[in-house]
């Protein structure tokens, strides 16, 4: 009885779950566990933690997430103990000297202006999605979810209101200035970042225009190393998204309703506001428990209904050729 029992309930779970089948959702499944269990706790990331209590070994780990160069320098540290409190005390002169021998003047450079933020902010700055996330929760899931509904709009509230922490590294990212030969880790390369030239400007603008989820999917591409999997599916997904986006105008176009754009805009762009506003206004009351489901719901598993939605439009698209 109870294997009929759970067989039964099994087939009506997957008759709700119609055209997804379980075994579609078993990869994100098995994804959300892992991450869940072996990330580290947000409340344990050094983004938390003052760095005058941080120890030798939490020493070490900030300077490791500052690039695979920074391997050659962290016995010197371990060997010397350098706890929070006495990296705070440290100069370019000391660098450069024995134990630390830090001969590379780029390398003691980098250490020097990330070691200068931590003094200015009394905690380690957010370097990768979780610990943004870890600092900035809510700021975080309302991105997602506007870079995935309005990628323009996204990108306009970061200029306007994230510029230096957020939009910057982005326009750095996706238009860089040149060609870096070097091949330095991501997080190097966005130390020290530079107001953006005309070049890059007029680059950005034209992918904004035209190509808005471009610019996410190739941000998520130099984000490869340090968010392995999150990075594939932000980029699968920002794809999908933009031939849905290309599905929208051709029914548009086709249905001769380009007078209606600015009309289907103006109401987009209220929809998006309010919604937006409604999350800043109740985020205190929403659970952390909930916030979190629909951050990695968005994350991971958009992906596969956003297949669906590509599929569908594909059918609907030859059955009115034929």
């Amino acid at each position: 009885m109870v294997g009929v029992f759970k067989e039964n309930r099994m087939s009506r779970m997957q008759r709700k779950m119609g055209r997804f089948p379980q075994s579609q959702y078993s990869p994100q499944v098995v994804l959300l566990v892992y991450h869940w269990s072996s990330k580290e706790s947000e409340h344990d990331l050094l983004v938390h933690k003052a760095v005058s209590k941080w120890t030798a070994e939490e020493v070490v780990l900030w300077l490791e997430q500052l690039g695979p160069w920074t391997s050659l320098y962290r016995e010197r540290f371990l060997s010397e103990r350098v706890n929070g409190r006495l990296l705070l005390t440290l100069t370019e002169e000391e660098f450069s000297k024995s134990p630390y021998t830090i001969e590379n003047s780029s390398h003691r450079r980098a250490i020097l202006m990330e070691l200068e933020r931590v003094k200015a902010l009394g905690v380690k700055p957010p370097q990768n999605l979780w610990e943004y996330k870890a600092v900035n929760p809510g700021r975080s899931l309302f991105l997602l979810y506007a870079l995935k509904s309005s990628p323009r709009l996204g990108l306009l509230y970061l200029y306007l209101f994230d510029y230096t922490d957020t939009f910057l590294p982005f326009i750095h990212t996706i238009c860089p200035l040149q060609e870096d030969s070097s091949r330095e880790d991501i997080i190097t390369k966005l130390l020290d970042l530079k107001e953006p030239t005309w070049k890059q400007w007029r680059e950005f603008l034209v992918k904004y225009s035209f190509l808005p989820y471009q610019l996410i999917a190739e941000f998520a591409w130099d984000w490869l190393e340090v968010h392995y999997w999150t990075s594939r599916f932000l980029i699968i997904n920002a794809m999908l998204l933009s031939v849905l986006e290309l599905f929208s105008f051709w029914r548009i176009w086709s249905r001769s309703e380009l007078k209606t754009v600015p009309q289907r805009m103006w109401s987009h762009f209220w929809k998006v506001s309010t919604q937006g506003l409604f999350v800043a206004m109740f985020w205190p009351l929403i659970p952390q428990f909930v916030c979190n489901c629909l951050f990695y719901w968005a994350l991971y598993f958009n992906p596969i209904i956003n297949i669906d939605l590509v599929v569908k439009e594909v059918r609907r698209l030859e059955t009115q050729v034929l």
